[in-house]
């Protein structure tokens, strides 16, 4: 915006065309030159965005979440995202092919992400795919096992996440050098057939009977119809007028087709990816992963190797399908909002400080749920943490980000909060609190809201429930 020179000195006497041009290049010099562009009476509306992309495959002989790595095969293991840069402060989201990164591993890649794009904690999103060939994260777990003298701490283990958050670092600090303006948004779904099947089988008395895992060989199980899922994948692309830049999907599923190989693998929903990155070289294609803690592939994967193919192409050719369908429409920064909801989950009735405490030290390498993990949430919770629920607005699109190996059916609830817009979720953030669950699905028993698998009270959804309207249901938003 053109300002008037808040001084200029009176013309000499003798007064001549030399003190004119002086005083034009003083005005001249107060013009606003946004991103050291060209000069301009209005404020830069102009979007970009800054892709990065990090290998995030362990070494040989580091432990993932179940075994260590024997081998390193074709296709690795990804941390990718975008950073959104031209409404107020960066925002950031990033997705890791890994089971888990949960409490002060989750703060820290929020951090150092925060960090090289110039931005803060609260307007980064980090989320797993939950691959099980993977590795988990969570320095709480790890710096409570070295401080009872447990020396291997198993999958707990920092090492080569602090190698990533390096890498990270540096490849967003160098992305963001080279950012892509974006002109347009779309939004596009398609119905992924054969892949998600409810994995909480109810009988007649409305507890779960069995649980239909993400490999099931029981063919009565396989039988059973698929129950409460959300088939919808979305696909939200980002356009530099007709250049297709970067593709966005999400889509609620536990990723397994088989694991406890030994060998990283990004699964069927990275092969998926893959499929749709040899289509489109040019293009980054992230993949989240929805509320998909009690959804599987057991109804259509019967532990048979070839199924992990199969699966893969059926959900790549949801993500073509969704994104060939998107909608185009222009985008600036007013159409860009970013809002947090910082929510505490109450912990689990079940964790008992002193009984944690005493059983720390018997921790065991090959242990993937334990005391650990148990008592940094625990402590998380009492120092009064808060998770950050948060929602990008992208025009008509809101994406909400949640924490945890979260219900299908907090997806749908946010869906049917704002039929009047397209929603879609990612979760597997923060993944301290484990399962989340229902209220009801406290009560129906199954693995997930076992006190194994979750560690959070069945009051979480009320809480849940609560931060997902605030961010929906905003008016005004900005």
């Amino acid at each position: 915006m053109f300002r008037v020179p808040t001084k200029i000195l009176p013309p000499p006497s003798g007064f001549h065309a030399n003190w004119l041009f002086a005083v034009m290049i003083t005005a001249l010099g107060s013009l606003s030159l946004p991103h050291g562009g060209a000069m301009s009476a209005e404020p830069t509306t102009e979007i970009t965005i800054a892709k990065f992309d990090v290998d995030a495959t362990p070494p040989v002989g580091t432990m993932m979440a179940y075994d260590r790595v024997i081998r390193i095969e074709e296709l690795g293991l990804r941390c990718r995202g975008v950073v959104i840069i031209g409404s107020d402060e960066p925002i950031v989201l990033c997705a890791v092919d890994w089971i888990g990164i949960g409490n002060a591993s989750h703060d820290a890649f929020r951090d150092r992400i925060a960090k090289a794009a110039g931005t803060t904690r609260q307007r980064v999103a980090v989320h797993t795919l939950h691959q099980h060939d993977a590795p988990r994260s969570d320095f709480s777990a790890e710096r409570l096992l070295h401080q009872v003298g447990v020396t291997d701490v198993g999958l707990h283990e920092g090492a080569f996440t602090r190698e990533v958050l390096d890498r990270l670092e540096q490849a967003i600090t160098s992305a963001i050098q080279k950012s892509t303006p974006v002109t347009h948004v779309g939004y596009g779904t398609a119905n992924v057939e054969k892949v998600a099947s409810n994995r909480r089988i109810l009988g007649p008395d409305g507890k779960v009977s069995a649980t239909r895992y993400t490999t099931c060989r029981d063919p009565k199980l396989r039988a059973a119809p698929e129950g409460v899922i959300d088939p919808e994948l979305s696909a939200i692309t980002f356009w530099n007028q007709e250049e297709l830049v970067s593709v966005m999907t999400y889509y609620a599923c536990h990723p397994q087709s088989y694991y406890r190989t030994g060998i990283p693998s990004p699964d069927f929903p990275g092969i998926a990816r893959f499929m749709r990155g040899q289509d489109e070289p040019n293009v980054l294609h992230l993949h989240f992963n929805g509320a998909g803690g009690n959804i599987g592939a057991g109804k259509y994967n019967d532990g048979n190797k070839a199924n992990r193919l199969t699966l893969a192409g059926r959900v790549a050719d949801g993500m073509k399908q969704a994104t060939n369908s998107a909608y185009k429409a222009k985008i600036t920064a007013s159409d860009v909002g970013w809002t947090v909801a910082p929510v505490a989950l109450p912990p689990a009735k079940h964790l008992s400080r002193a009984e944690l405490e005493a059983s720390l030290a018997k921790w065991k390498p090959n242990d993937y749920w334990g005391s650990a993990d148990e008592l940094a949430w625990l402590n998380r919770c009492e120092s009064g943490h808060k998770i950050d629920l948060s929602c990008l607005r992208l025009g008509d699109i809101r994406i909400v980000h949640m924490p945890g190996e979260l219900f299908v059916e907090y997806q749908l609830a946010a869906k049917q909060m704002r039929p009047d817009l397209n929603v879609a979720m990612a979760a597997y953030g923060d993944y301290g609190p484990g399962y989340i669950g229902t209220e009801i699905g406290y009560s129906q028993g199954g693995y997930e809201t076992s006190t194994r698998a979750s560690k959070v009270d069945k009051s979480v959804e009320t809480v849940l429930m609560d931060g997902m309207r605030s961010l929906l249901l905003t008016k005004g938003e900005k």
